[in-house]
């Protein structure tokens, strides 16, 4: 009987420390994310990023299916790395901020695949039009912090990217990549 309580205490010990291990991530540092994409105009890739954009997160690598996430991308700080092109994507045929300042990406599921590996489930918003959306994702420690990598392909034309003469997936391509890097400190 000795022996059994102390194969008990010592895995209660152990179950105690995973337990006080147990980090929630959920304060993200702005400063150390991006979030940005890849387009193809004419068969040539066009890369650029969004400057503003909030992420609300709560993930716990010992519970990840019961993380959520939540990213509003502020639409008309976009940069293609050319001012006239910026100018022409935030007007109507495109993102139409005016009416559409903001695209969101609501989390419905996280789904641990093994190793760092996972994939978020949610919806995704842009002008007006919601879209199922399924990304893989990586998730690491680094010091402190976790940090969340991964990326997804959308089809521009299914949120009415790219109206009228933009249309024609001749000239830019239907299929954008956007890639996501955030940098989230333990929740305090």
């Amino acid at each position: 009987m000795p022996a059994f309580r102390a194969v008990f205490a010592a895995l209660l010990a152990a179950t105690a420390f995973t337990h006080a291990q147990a980090v929630e991530f959920g304060q993200v540092l702005a400063d150390r994310s991006s979030l940005g994409f890849v387009s193809r105009q004419m068969g040539v890739p066009v890369n650029g990023s969004f400057r503003k954009f909030a992420v609300a997160l709560a993930f716990d690598p010992a519970r990840p299916a019961q993380a959520s996430a939540r990213i509003d991308v502020d639409l008309a700080s976009i940069d293609t790395g050319l001012k006239e092109a910026n100018d022409e994507v935030v007007g109507k045929a495109w993102f139409d901020v005016k009416n559409f300042p903001t695209a969101s990406f609501v989390s419905t599921a996280v789904r641990p695949l093994g190793s760092d590996r996972y994939e978020v489930a949610g919806k995704l918003t842009i002008k007006g039009r919601t879209q199922d959306l399924v990304a893989p994702a990586t998730f690491r420690q680094e010091g402190g912090n976790g940090v969340f990598d991964g990326s997804f392909t959308l089809k521009r034309l299914d949120f009415a990217l790219g109206e009228g003469i933009w249309s024609d997936i001749g000239t830019v391509a239907n299929e954008v990549q956007v890639r996501f890097h955030i940098v989230a400190a333990p929740r305090k």
